[in-house]
């Protein structure tokens, strides 16, 4: 693309960003829905004026993807992790398995290949991890237990997404799942996990002293910013999420005396970018194919609002959290996004899955993402803290 072209399109994504997201705040509606509004009126697929290459936007939104996970990080203590350790380490597969056996059930009903039920079922029990950390922090409930509930069950989920990437390829070749492979990547997950932990304890808060010492606000943000891309990084080389490794590097200066600090000079930086990823996702909407697929769309809306519902409900019901706390959970991961469209994509290139459905699959996101954000605005009073406790 010629220099001027690239700047034009930039311009015109964040000019409707502004517009759209000031719309959805004046009508007291998420920003975000506003965002994927804007992502939906200069998407190449709807008429007007349009953006050339979408492949641009779709890497600056992984930017955002990093920024906000490394957010997350930074208020996300391990101690509050171990709180929540049996619920996201054993509840989390089993929701995901759950909502899985439900789709392929309703795809017995609907007479589709076992493989493709099979494929659908991964693809919906995915909640978009973005789209729910940005709901939290837009209401303040990070660190309420329902909260951290949420966040825990999906960075285990952030880890079946690698595993699910590697093992549905691998169905619909002659040879099988190469389970070595599998399990190979999983160990390189914990095994990236000691180094970090190491870092965080022993180097990491000494440094950010030295740091601080300079009295310099640029070399502080620098800091942080490169701690962030670095292990991001890091994790995507081994094969995991960048999501993933985000959290981690947040983690590393969660420990510190400057996380106030760090919060407030990354917060503007990273706003931006998430703006870029919502509108990056409305990009991907093809309404063209609204009409030819609208029964599949329903089927998968229902699927993810009704069917994850449930099966979320009744694991953190499992688990002795309280009521209250099991409709919370349940509630925030009755989306899909991100994660669902790598599935989709590594699905649709496999053959498992008809390109009528990876279409339907990016629209039941959009509607899934505007239902949700409803959702915690209609039923959920925001929390005041994290004054439940676990029965």
């Amino acid at each position: 693309m010629e220099h001027s072209v690239i700047f034009r399109d930039i311009a015109m994504v964040f000019g409707s960003a502004l517009v759209c997201g000031l719309l959805a705040w004046s009508i007291r509606q998420p920003i975000l829905l506003g965002y994927v509004l804007a992502g939906l009126i200069v998407s190449p697929m709807t008429p007007g004026l349009h953006v050339h290459d979408t492949h641009v936007f779709e890497l600056m939104a992984e930017v955002g993807v990093v920024l906000l996970m490394f957010s997350v990080g930074i208020h996300f203590s391990i101690p509050d992790l171990m709180k929540v350790k049996w619920v996201a380490l054993f509840g989390s597969p089993l929701g995901v398995v759950l909502s899985v056996g439900l789709c392929m059930g309703v795809g017995w009903l609907m007479h589709w290949p076992v493989l493709q039920s099979l494929a659908v079922g991964c693809i919906v029990a995915v909640a978009s991890t973005m789209v729910l950390m940005r709901l939290l922090m837009d209401r303040g409930e990070m660190n309420t237990e329902a909260g951290r509930v949420m966040i825990a069950l999906t960075l285990v989920e952030d880890l079946v997404v690698v595993i699910l990437t590697v093992l549905l390829p691998s169905l619909a070749s002659e040879g099988g799942a190469d389970f070595g492979q599998i399990a190979w990547r999983i160990g390189k997950a914990f095994l990236l996990l000691i180094p970090i932990a190491a870092a965080a304890w022993k180097l990491m808060p000494r440094l950010l002293a030295r740091v601080e010492k300079t009295c310099n606000d640029e070399i502080s943000l620098l800091l942080a910013l490169t701690t962030c891309m670095v292990v991001a990084a890091v994790t995507e080389a081994v094969g995991l999420s960048l999501a993933l490794g985000a959290f981690l590097g947040g983690m590393l200066l969660g420990s510190s005396d400057f996380v106030k600090k760090l919060e407030h000079q990354t917060a503007p930086l990273r706003d931006a970018f998430v703006a870029v990823f919502f509108v990056s996702v409305g990009m991907l909407i093809d309404p063209r194919t609204w009409g030819s697929a609208w029964q599949i769309i329903l089927l998968l809306v229902g699927l993810v609002l009704a069917g994850k519902f449930v099966a979320w409900f009744g694991v953190v019901r499992l688990f002795g959290y309280t009521t209250s706390t099991s409709a919370r959970v349940a509630i925030g991961l009755t989306q899909i996004g991100e994660f669902s469209f790598i599935l989709a994509q590594v699905s649709l290139k496999a053959g498992l899955i008809t390109p009528a459905i990876y279409n339907a699959t990016l629209v039941a996101s959009l509607v899934t993402i505007l239902v949700n954000a409803m959702l915690f605005k209609i039923f959920l009073k925001p929390e005041g803290g994290s004054n439940e406790a676990t029965t």
